[in-house]
């Protein structure tokens, strides 16, 4: 029951059915129609997983259909209702739609149009139309003020943590092929695997977007902003480690087809670079708990964590590089090969690194307000010129 009542999607049914009914009830009362649905189709298109999202939504799909229903009277009075007329308040509405910005909700204009020009009553129905979807959108709005919407960090944040361990899974099954003589079809197999996480690195954008719009105008957040970006980078690192694996899976597979058959690495070798990647791989984890860590002491101790591995791990690819360095000296047309492992394996933890993270977080906290400062500007240099 727990999980369902945090699954976005069931969230938004129970929401959403919620708001469409009572609209209808609501409507039934002031509405001279008999049948009111344009309320609760309003209010089900409204009604959305997050507040900002539904006060977005609602402005633009009143203004769709307020505009749709001023096209519809102004055809009504000039022209009535025939094949070419209704081209033409198909092909206006649509032109519209883009001019004030509806976006989505372009087709509605369209829509609202026909609808109200087909009907005899046109100014009747026209308005009947307007108060209807004002009824829609005006419960659909009430209904999410009042029965706030949940914040789905908590969702984000299970998501980047599902990612890491998979991408930490991923690491340590490279890393058990180099001790072995993996046939080219096996080692072409971990780098589609790797390519596949570019599904689940989108899969975790989607879920980090709803989390974002649930941060956004919500009362019972404070630093949504620092929240936003703090999630928000902690995925674009991942992200770039993805890539970062991928390569590293390509890497095996080149090598594979080098070897043929034979031992990817001596042993000695292989059993360093499963080491380093092993604490590199349980950094993925710990970065991850780091990023989505509800207070200040989780994200200590998870901190604390992340810089031990890292220390583990780049004392570990220093004996690592020593090996790899005299390999590559015994087969030198190899090398490539050698040094790209100890290339990849450095980009990941320099990724993950706190400090490299600090970095980026002051950064984009500064973007940011940089935005905001140019925003103001501008909007404060319009009023001037209006004025």
């Amino acid at each position: 029951m727990t999980r369902l009542r945090r699954d976005p999607f069931v969230v938004q049914t129970v929401r959403s059915t919620a708001a469409a009914t009572l609209s209808f009830v609501v409507a039934l009362w002031l509405s001279p129609e008999a049948a009111p649905l344009t309320a609760p189709l309003t209010a089900l298109l409204v009604v959305q997983v997050t507040l900002y999202s539904t006060l977005t939504t609602s402005l633009r799909r009143v203004n769709s259909v307020v505009v749709g229903v001023l096209i519809a009277i102004a055809f009504s009075v000039l022209v009535g209702l025939s094949w070419w007329s209704l081209a033409l308040i198909i092909l206006a509405s649509l032109l519209v739609g883009r001019l004030v910005k509806v976006e989505e909700f372009i087709p509605e204009v369209a829509i609202s149009a026909m609808l109200v020009l087909g009907v005899t009553q046109v100014g009747y129905t026209a308005w009947a139309r307007v108060l209807e979807t004002l009824i829609g959108a005006a419960v659909g709005l009430l209904f999410n003020l009042l029965l706030a919407a949940p914040v789905w960090v908590d969702t984000a944040g299970e998501s980047i943590e599902d990612l890491a361990r998979r991408m930490r899974r991923l690491l340590l099954d490279v890393a058990e092929e180099f001790a072995g003589a993996p046939p080219v079809e096996r080692a072409a197999a971990r780098l589609h695997e790797a390519r596949r996480l570019d599904n689940d690195v989108a899969d975790v954008d989607g879920a980090l977007r709803t989390a974002e719009d649930s941060l956004r105008f919500n009362p019972r957040v404070k630093e949504g902003l620092l929240h936003r970006i703090v999630l928000r980078t902690g995925l674009d690192t991942l992200e770039i480690c993805a890539v970062v694996l991928r390569v590293l899976t390509r890497t095996l597979t080149d090598l594979a087809k080098a070897r043929a058959g034979e031992e990817l690495l001596p042993r000695p070798t292989a059993l360093a670079l499963q080491e380093t990647a092993q604490h590199t791989a349980d950094a993925f984890v710990s970065f991850a708990v780091l990023v989505t860590a509800p207070g200040s002491e989780a994200a200590e101790a998870a901190e604390t964590r992340l810089a031990g591995e890292l220390r583990a791990a780049r004392a570990r690819r220093d004996g690592t590089a020593d090996l790899l360095l005299a390999l590559a000296l015994r087969e030198p047309e190899r090398w490539q090969l050698y040094g790209a492992l100890l290339a990849e394996i450095d980009r990941i933890l320099d990724e993950l690194d706190p400090e490299h993270r600090g970095r980026r977080l002051m950064e984009e906290l500064d973007r940011h307000t940089r935005e905001r400062r140019r925003l103001l500007k501008s909007r404060n240099g319009r009023a001037r010129t209006e004025a």
